[in-house]
């Protein structure tokens, strides 16, 4: 079922739908289970991440965690790409993601995220329609501008 959105073996080819194929084992069960929860809502996955189990759960970080992320078809601006790279260092966004943005136990890897599924995200956290984070990126988000969203979204979409 996961295929449907997420693409082949977590490599979701339409931007709607993050990429999982990478993604940090605890971080995709805590998103399965919030999404079971209500902690965090979506009319497409709370319905699909309701009757999971936590082995479920498990079972499903565990695989798109060992799977390998292909690059996304997104090909920013180099100002664009520059200036999220300047804005990422100035918000310390590696102390959480770390320097590749691989992300980190519950900290999600961003690095080759679809570009509109950041944006997405980040807008959510600035507006704080999406606060399952403990606050951290809600934090973060909520002095971005539009063009720092749009900025960070694209240097983190040309990450590898």
């Amino acid at each position: 079922t996961c295929v449907a959105c997420h693409g082949p073996m977590g490599n979701s080819t339409d931007p709607q739908y993050p990429v999982l194929a990478g993604q940090t084992t605890r971080y995709t069960y805590l998103q399965l289970k919030d999404f079971k929860e209500g902690r965090r809502k979506d009319p497409r996955m709370s319905p699909m991440a309701a009757n999971l189990s936590k082995d479920d759960m498990q079972d499903l970080a565990d695989y798109f965690a060992a799977q390998k992320p292909v690059p996304v078809d997104f090909k920013a601006d180099g100002v664009a790409v520059e200036a999220g790279r300047k804005k990422s260092a100035a918000e310390l966004c590696t102390m959480c993601h770390l320097g590749n943005f691989t992300g980190q136990n519950e900290i999600p890897r961003v690095a080759g995220q679809h570009y509109q599924y950041i944006v997405k995200q980040l807008q959510d956290f600035r507006s704080r329609t999406r606060t399952n984070d403990a606050g951290n990126m809600g934090s973060v988000a909520r002095n971005l501008t539009d063009d720092d969203i749009r900025n960070l979204a694209s240097y983190v979409a040309n990450l590898q």
